[in-house]
């Protein structure tokens, strides 16, 4: 099964409401906001991030109108390093390429999942299907219900800001 397809299941049997979105092939948050038709802000973008020295990993979900504030994500965690995944990793862990994961962790992926207070906020998520040119869009707190987050927790900051 294939990731957007077990992605659609958990969905539907969660009876959640969402809406398919066609693009045209985007790569980067803005890309994909723009093809979307979507705020950048409503843009679902994760981060799959290695947790210490272990072999532990997580997804990180946060807008993409934002960046990370690693700090933040050791402190609340407690680990003293963290770095993104590399592709190869990334392709044993979702079996995806950079750029369309979506942001839901257990049981699409078994990997825990965190999402940014920011995001949690927003009134709607846009998110990739595990594919560079097909999204759902849906109602935030629907997503937050779907997704079961481990932690939702304060760990982005503006674009503009400076890096901590």
């Amino acid at each position: 099964m294939s990731v957007e397809e077990a992605l659609l299941a958990h969905l539907r049997h969660q009876n959640t409401a969402f809406e398919i979105l066609e693009h045209a092939h985007a790569q980067t948050s803005g890309e994909v906001a723009l093809a979307r038709g979507t705020p950048l802000q409503w843009g679902g973008k994760s981060l799959v991030l290695k947790l210490g020295k272990t072999a532990s990993f997580a997804i990180f979900a946060l807008s993409g109108a934002r960046k990370t504030n690693n700090r933040a994500i050791r402190k609340h965690l407690g680990v003293q390093r963290l770095r993104f995944a590399t592709p190869d990793e990334l392709l044993t862990l979702t079996g995806l390429t950079p750029g369309c994961v979506p942001p839901f962790g257990r049981p699409v992926f078994d990997l825990p999942l965190y999402v940014d207070a920011a995001s949690a906020n927003q009134p709607r998520i846009a998110f990739s299907l595990g594919s560079h040119t097909r999204s759902a869009l849906m109602a935030t707190p629907a997503y937050l219900q779907a997704a079961r987050p481990q932690g939702v927790f304060s760990f982005s900051q503006d674009e503009t800001d400076p890096i901590e």
